[in-house]
């Protein structure tokens, strides 16, 4: 499924709120002038996809209304939902064939976005593909981080490196890429803690993640995903900020999407932040 496809099947809430009201704005009108452009504007903003990204879509729908001369109100949706697919920076990662072995991926994001099910989805999606896969429990900070993630690991008969909580989050990473590479494991999915994002020493706690995954084995974390919580809305941006510059993430893993007219702000945040979404649950 393209991403578009993704993003309406899992956005139930914003896009009857945005993208119906989108659609009936089109369907009032004959044709294309100003008045409808600036409606759908309001619309895309209400929806919480951002002031400056909606004026940029808007824009960028106005030159090829211009440029390819388009007349008809009922092209202007197409238009309008090509240009939003290419307003999302685009990735090049392949589930099922993995540059190294094993592939490393860290996922971090604030606590309760959904990180350790998300990190279960990903596992579950990789072992399809016949890939074996380990998880790490780096989120020692949460004696129920490290339970839940086996709950997960024993429920889907995956590897699980784990001490004991409050042990050093980084010595976990250390030992599990050890263990990935003597059990030829083919993708290793590392659960980082997710304390709120002001604090300092969690961003420094990531940090030292990364040193010692690439003391371990030579360029990983292969891939960093951010898992951001749809409801929070742009609320999401000021946090995204702050782990891209922490971790260097790759990419987006947008959660909870079904449940929020405020799904409309992963368009902004992935142009804003020049970040891929992945995965959208």
């Amino acid at each position: 499924m393209n991403l578009f496809g993704k993003f309406k099947k899992g956005v139930s809430k914003t896009r009857s709120q945005v993208f119906n009201r989108i659609s009936h704005a089109v369907k009032a009108k004959k044709k294309i002038d100003d008045e409808l452009l600036e409606e759908i504007e309001e619309i895309l903003i209400s929806g919480d996809v951002g002031v400056e990204t909606s004026m940029e879509l808007i824009e960028r729908v106005k030159r090829r209304v211009k440029k390819e001369k388009y007349e008809n109100s009922e092209d202007l949706l197409n238009i309008l939902k090509e240009e939003i697919v290419s307003i999302f920076p685009p990735h090049h990662f392949k589930e099922d064939s993995f540059p190294e072995k094993p592939y490393v991926i860290m996922v971090v994001g604030v606590n309760g976005t959904g990180k350790t099910t998300s990190i279960a989805k990903m596992g579950y999606r990789f072992q399809q593909k016949g890939k074996r896969v380990m998880f790490a429990a780096a989120d020692t900070f949460r004696a129920a981080a490290i339970e839940q993630l086996e709950v997960w690991a024993n429920r889907l008969e995956i590897d699980l490196i784990k001490h004991q909580s409050g042990s050093d989050p980084a010595a976990v990473v250390f030992d599990a890429i050890q263990a990935a590479k003597a059990r030829n494991i083919d993708v290793l999915i590392i659960d980082t803690a997710g304390r709120l994002h002001t604090k300092v020493n969690l961003m420094e706690e990531l940090k030292k993640i990364r040193r010692v995954s690439q003391k371990a084995m030579e360029g990983t974390p292969h891939l960093t995903l951010l898992v951001l919580d749809a409801t929070t809305g742009q609320n999401a941006l000021s946090q995204a900020k702050q782990f891209v510059e922490a971790v260097e993430a790759d990419g987006i893993i947008l959660t909870k999407l079904d449940g929020t007219a405020k799904g409309g702000a992963i368009i902004g945040i992935s142009s804003r932040l020049n970040l891929p979404v992945y995965y959208v649950g």
